[in-house]
């Protein structure tokens, strides 16, 4: 059986050096984890935080039986498999923006992936998460990569400010994940351009990067035949017609010098971790006499579950495949003999495609309709109002924003029909006012699987930035209407699919537990700060700091 294994081929053009080369030489698996120790008291010496993007609780659990690798090693350590990114806005900016904050959405101000800011000086009001729209001549789609709209600190940001010898590296697929993740003070921050790893202007490249853009560029110049299937995945190979498009059997055979293709693929995620094994060879992290922290963002799941789902013979390569790099990553970690702590958890999960649910007993499963066109329905509200202009903005299963230019009167005739026209679309769940969603308390930390549907739009709510309504879909409406491009499946939505993801801790020595409770994202900034001995003030942060000590003693107290 031949699966891809990216990051050791890396390894093996000479992005790293010999002596990280010599465990992924010597043999096929992953280095085992070593024997149970006594359980660690002192601070690990380098944080290394994983995101794996679109990874939802679901995936965690159809897999995590059939991990021999990197994950296998995860779940030797404390495993939360009902982890919540408990807002409504289930996006990547948003879900990024919680992992290492300790804060949800309404406090980072990351609400969306994009908001519309109609105040803005350019013509292009749409505000893309993680871009300075202050620089002449861009927009959101052709933009200056920025952490301006990042409003609380992360872990690392809060570790330099304690002490300036911590260095902080990020390093990600998407450059909205590099940047929520890292924060405002990063020594290091590299996410994919498209081509190779890039930073913000000005930065130097290291030489650990330009070997992975050598790397890297040398591989996509290359073709990838198919992966071979494994009989788990020959099991879930079939055909399902999307509109045009036939996905379901893909192999990830890949022409010479295709990068989106190479995007799309396990090899992308092999790319990333190879780059940022490279950073902790090089830069030495986790071998000064404070504690560093590396930020990961794996992209690639999300693609492929964009692309084709989240079942099928592509998502059962992308998990295999991911297992393994994952594996390679720890072993050269574990080279470098420093005592690392892992913490790996997403940004948000997925569902799959509705055609496919509809043949694995989930008829109701449907696709939205072009009846909730958002511009559409505001130019027929505004032909029958007699009022010009767009009226609205933005999109259902979402923020929606009432034109800045219309007076209160008009404001509130657009209103009583907007929600009468989406309230009455049979795909929509309900439709929030910017004034009910205000009016909700902000959720304690109660079980974020029951909270409210309102509990979940307030935890996501800024109200700087957040639209006037706020429009989730029914459960099991995909937002992606026919007919398909590239993207035949998303996420976004405020159901539990979307909502609840694997936070999954490890160090060597530690005792293996599970806690099958809900927990949040925003609990591993306190948890992972109290292993470190930082004080974080609980007025500025929503998570609790969650015990890691198997035994009576409590890693939160120490």
């Amino acid at each position: 059986m031949r699966l891809v294994r990216p990051l050791a081929s890396l390894i093996a053009a000479g992005l790293l050096s010999s002596t990280a080369m010599a465990p992924l030489r010597a043999q096929e698996a992953p280095a085992a984890p070593a024997a149970p120790a006594a359980a660690p008291t002192t601070p690990p010496k380098l944080i290394v935080a994983i995101s794996v993007d679109q990874f939802s609780a679901n995936l965690f659990a159809e897999y995590r039986n059939r991990f021999t690798g990197g994950f296998a090693r995860l779940l030797d350590g404390a495993v939360f498999p009902s982890g919540y990114q408990s807002h409504a806005a289930t996006e990547t900016c948003p879900g990024h923006s919680t992992i290492l904050t300790g804060s949800r959405p309404y406090r980072t101000g990351i609400m969306a992936n994009d908001w519309y800011d109609q105040k803005a000086a350019r013509a292009d009001k749409k505000i893309y998460c993680a871009e300075d729209e202050t620089v002449p001549g861009s927009n959101s789609d052709d933009y200056t990569v920025s952490d301006r709209h990042l409003k609380v600190p992360t872990l690392g940001e809060r570790m330099k400010n304690a002490n300036p010898a911590t260095r902080v590296v990020s390093v990600a697929g998407k450059d909205r994940a590099a940047v929520m993740m890292g924060g405002h003070k990063v020594d290091e921050l590299w996410w994919w351009g498209g081509k190779g790893f890039v930073s913000y202007a000005g930065r130097t490249m290291p030489a650990v990067v330009q070997r992975a853009n050598a790397a890297v560029a040398a591989q996509i110049a290359r073709a990838q035949p198919a992966l071979e299937l494994p009989a788990l995945c020959q099991a879930r190979s079939q055909p399902i017609q999307v509109g045009t498009r036939t996905v379901g059997t893909g192999r990830f055979e890949r022409a010479a010098g295709d990068t989106n293709a190479f995007r799309r693929s396990p090899e992308f995620d092999g790319a990333v971790l190879a780059l940022a094994a490279g950073l902790i060879q090089d830069m030495k992290l986790g071998q000064g006499e404070t504690t560093d922290i590396i930020s990961v963002g794996a992209s690639a799941t999300d693609y492929v579950g964009h692309g084709f789902g989240t079942e099928g013979s592509e998502m059962c390569l992308q998990m295999l495949s991911l297992d393994r790099s994952l594996g390679d990553f720890f072993a050269v970690l574990d080279a470098t003999g420093v005592d690392y702590q892992v913490v790996l958890t997403a940004d948000h999960g997925g569902q799959d495609i509705a055609e496919r649910h509809a043949i694995h007993a989930m008829p109701d499963a449907t696709r939205q309709g072009g009846t909730l066109d958002v511009k559409v329905i505001g130019q027929e509200i505004g032909r029958k109002l007699g009022i010009a202009g767009p009226v609205l903005l933005g999109g259902v299963n979402g923020d929606i924003w009432y034109d800045i230019k219309l007076t209160a009167a008009q404001r509130a005739a657009v209103e009583r029909e907007a929600i009468a026209r989406l309230s009455a679309n049979p795909q929509v769940e309900t439709v929030f006012t910017r004034a009910q969603v205000l009016a909700t308390r902000m959720p304690g930390h109660t079980d974020p699987q029951t909270w409210s549907l309102l509990e979940r739009a307030r935890a996501s709510f800024d109200p700087e930035r957040s639209g006037d309504l706020l429009v989730p879909l029914k459960p099991r409406v995909t937002p992606v209407p026919l007919p398909v491009g590239s993207t035949v499946a998303s996420h976004g939505s405020f159901w539990d699919y979307d909502r609840r993801v694997p936070m999954l801790f490890w160090r060597k020595g530690m005792t293996p537990f599970e806690q099958p409770l809900g927990v949040e994202t925003v609990d591993i900034l306190p948890t992972l700060a109290a292993l470190i001995h930082l004080p974080v003030p609980a007025g500025e942060i929503d998570g609790r700091c969650l015990d890691l000590d198997a035994g009576p003693g409590d890693s939160c107290r120490r």
